[in-house]
């Protein structure tokens, strides 16, 4: 058990959640801070430049660009990312002799990211509490000298966040190998990995099948278990098009989300003045973990009307010529249990067959989700469904219709396809083995829970890491930071002080790097880069504004100088030439990797390439059976004991993953704070408690200690019943490290049982529930 006290905000208030989205307070939360931290000409240049063909691509979602860009073509939480990254306030040197590592674990996220942007590498030295500056020279001689005094070199994990470009990405992952392991886990490995493993197996890609112009075509769009308004923002102006174009919107959540509700475009006239866009047309409470439930329960509707009028639902030839498991399938899904059913859902039957008749009546359908789904036990299972549903009626490889996962990081679709695996497929080995000339090691790496499994056994010595901030992003915290604490070096690739930077090996180094937003200037003169988004077109991105410190170098530079004082000339790999000009990168990456041939031609195009998709493009499928795979998947309920919640972590809205950009939640009413527990006021009802009520939050997991999060406020919300949710990163703590999606090995984030009990003189408030209006 932890007993580690958590983060208390007395000053935290809590009003009543929004029922419409964005609008002028998106506007005002957005550019107050960027004007009042950058100024009135830093803010113009960035925001006049962010997604734009000309531009850089913003960092803080993949949500994909539409053919023709409005003036400002960003949300209110890419402008924070902006601001965040592009703040002229830098970390002095000072602070390190002023700040202990043990004074800086009593710090919070929010803290630690306002403390400015990183301008020089510092090292913390075995035995010592306290980072200091160091050359870059040494720097890198420290890595070489640790990594090379390895046994193997498997004893080294290498993690990559989904900001890093495709060109470090592909220098990253030819260093790693060319170093001589696979461990190259990723924060695809914690949120969308469960996709990609359903997807891959079912339609042989593991990416979208959809372009983005395919919203407006679409007659129903299914958004499943995500929160555009706040993760997403601009993927509301698509689904307002699919309303203003006939179609319609189905919402499917444990809890109602203002930018579902209504949605008021900043951009139009009828968002500023007007009542905005009403979009989700039926909003379906689901129970947590219900989805895959509710699936196979349609999908058993669907091949019922087919039943009833033969050859009029079904599509028969697309089935015929294109599929398999068709059979199998029809007679796996003909007993399904109606009372199971509605015990995984907690929907109605009416609501069943509601949403049933709904899909049945499109012609075009998408069904759009996020880690709501992917941080299951089931996620696998679940999303295989998705695909089941769709394929019943032709549903992929026609416009207006397809599947559509949104990947949350503006590169981690670009980071997999340049090779960021611990598991690439061998065609990727071989191209690596002819281009490089080397021997690629063909065995399977760690991902992210076995790189912390790894890091407690103490197989893995040395964790590099190419930005974000793993210990926070991890789930089960205290087991994760204790694992970490057992490294005999770290190293951290990043622009701004986490909790990774705090929680360390024996060593550790700070690496500081460029943002997006600045002017990358090598030897060959200034550079660009290139993202691929989540329906896989790929762009560049060109920083905008001068670097805020004179010695940072970008991430392919200390890729490239990390690699040359390790390996030396091995292998004859020119890492100076990738330094100098990444055009050589990416003739690397032509050869390489499929569907970027010409590489350096066809991104200078403005708005980039789209990259093949067989499903998309010519209802191609490379799966094993050379068709796309209908599957038979065995329902399993996420059982509730009694007196027990099922909790769910979640973004606020002012968050970028375990970047906290204020104390504020403003579509869900909280501000000031962050230590809140949202609860059903029916199940507060049944539990004995209160709203304002104190609570120590305790998860369950098998023979396991409970874990615990200390006196937080219980607030009584509209979610599913039986279900809670609280704020990642504080709640990962909660999250068993076994807890995982079957097949993917993802975190069951969404999945996690737990226990509330009240804190002496935590106080009690009117026991009421309170009237929340949606």
């Amino acid at each position: 058990m932890s007993d580690e006290p958590t983060e208390v905000y007395p000053d935290i208030h809590v009003g009543h959640n929004e029922p419409w989205a964005v609008g002028v307070p998106a506007i005002l939360n957005s550019m107050e801070p960027a004007l009042m931290e950058m100024g009135v000409a830093r803010t113009a240049k960035l925001s006049l430049a962010i997604n734009q063909k000309d531009g850089f691509d913003c960092m803080s979602c993949a949500w994909p660009d539409p053919g023709h860009r409005n003036t400002l073509e960003f949300c209110e939480n890419g402008m924070k990312a902006v601001t965040w990254e592009a703040t002229p306030i830098t970390v002095p040197r000072s602070f390190w002799d002023e700040n202990s590592l043990a004074a800086l674990l009593d710090r919070d996220e929010y803290w630690l990211g306002q403390q400015g942007r990183l301008t020089e590498p510092v090292y913390k030295p075995a035995g010592s509490d306290h980072y200091e500056p160091v050359s870059w020279e040494r720097a890198f001689e420290i890595v070489a000298e640790r990594l090379n005094a390895l046994k193997s070199p498997d004893e080294a994990a290498f993690y990559t966040s989904g900001r890093t470009a495709n060109e470090t990405a592909f220098l990253y992952q030819l260093f790693v190998r060319a170093f001589g392991t696979n461990n190259l886990p990723d924060c695809s490995n914690m949120c969308h990995e469960s996709t990609g493993t359903a997807m891959g197996e079912t339609l042989g890609i593991g990416k979208s099948t959809i372009a983005y112009d395919d919203f407006e075509k679409a007659d129903l769009v299914i958004v499943m278990g995500q929160n555009p308004g706040t993760n997403h923002p601009r993927m509301l102006a698509a689904l307002e098009d699919c309303k203003r174009a006939g179609g319609r919107v189905i919402a499917v959540n444990p809890l109602p989300e203002a930018g579902l509700i209504r949605y008021k475009n900043p951009q139009k006239v009828r968002g500023i003045i007007g009542r905005g866009t009403a979009i989700a047309d039926m909003f379906l409470q689901i129970r947590s973990g219900g989805d895959m439930a509710l699936l196979q329960a349609t999908s058993k509707r669907v091949l019922e009307a087919e039943a009833a009028a033969p050859g009029t639902v079904l599509d028969h030839d697309f089935l015929a010529e294109h599929t398999s498991g068709f059979e199998e399938f029809t007679a796996h899904i003909t007993d399904l249990d109606h009372a199971a059913v509605l015990a995984a859902t907690g929907l109605t039957s009416v609501e069943i067959e509601a949403f049933a008749q709904e899909y049945l009546k499109a012609d075009k359908v998408i069904i759009t989700w996020a880690m709501g789904l992917t941080q299951q036990k089931k996620a696998v299972a679940t999303i295989k469904e998705i695909v089941n549903l769709l394929l019943l009626r032709g549903n992929i490889g026609k416009p207006g219709a397809g599947a559509s996962p949104i990947r949350g990081h503006s590169n981690v679709q670009g980071d997999r396809t340049m090779g960021i695996w611990e598991k690439m497929p061998e065609r990727f080995m071989d191209a690596m083995d002819a281009e490089f000339g080397f021997p690629v090691p063909r065995g399977h790496g760690y991902d992210a829970l076995q790189t912390v499994e790894g890091l407690q056994r103490g197989d893995v010595k040395v964790f590099i890491a190419m930005g974000g901030n793993f210990v926070g992003a991890i789930s089960d915290t205290a087991a994760a930071e204790a694992a970490m604490r057992g490294a005999s070096l770290t190293v951290q690739v990043s622009t701004k002080l986490n909790r990774s930077h705090v929680v360390t090996g024996d060593e550790a180094l700070i690496l500081p790097t460029l943002g997006r937003t600045e002017i990358d200037v090598q030897a060959a003169g200034p550079q660009f880069v290139s993202v691929e988004d989540s329906v896989c077109a790929v762009h560049a991105s060109h920083g905008a504004v001068k670097p805020v410190g004179d010695d940072l170098l970008s991430e392919v530079a200390i890729v490239a100088r990390m690699a040359k004082a390790t390996l030396g000339d091995r292998y004859g790999i020119e890492w100076d030439a990738f330094e100098r000009d990444y055009d050589t990168i990416r003739e690397r990456i032509a050869r390489v990797v499929p569907g970027f041939a010409d590489f350096n031609t066809v991104i200078r195009k403005k708005g980039g390439f789209i990259l093949p998709n067989g499903p998309r493009d010519a209802r191609r499928f490379d799966t094993k059976t050379g068709k796309a795979m209908i599957t038979v998947n065995e329902l399993e309920h996420l059982e509730r004991p009694a007196g027990r919640l099922i909790l769910q972590t979640m973004r606020s809205h002012d968050q970028f993953n375990t970047t906290i950009y204020s104390l504020n939640d403003r579509y869900r009413g909280i501000t000031k704070g962050r230590d809140v527990i949202f609860v059903n006021p029916d199940d507060l009802y049944e539990l004995g408690l209160a709203d304002g009520q104190r609570v120590d939050i305790f998860s369950e997991w098998k023979d396991e200690p409970d874990r615990v999060l200390r006196n937080y406020r219980v607030v009584s919300y509209p979610t599913a019943k039986g279900c809670a949710a609280a704020y990642y990163p504080e709640a990962n703590v909660l999250v068993p490290l076994a807890s995982a999606s079957e097949e993917s090995n993802t975190p069951a984030s969404k999945a996690v049982i737990v226990r509330l009990e009240p804190v002496a003189g935590g106080g009690r408030r009117d026991t009421s529930p309170l009237p929340w209006g949606l």
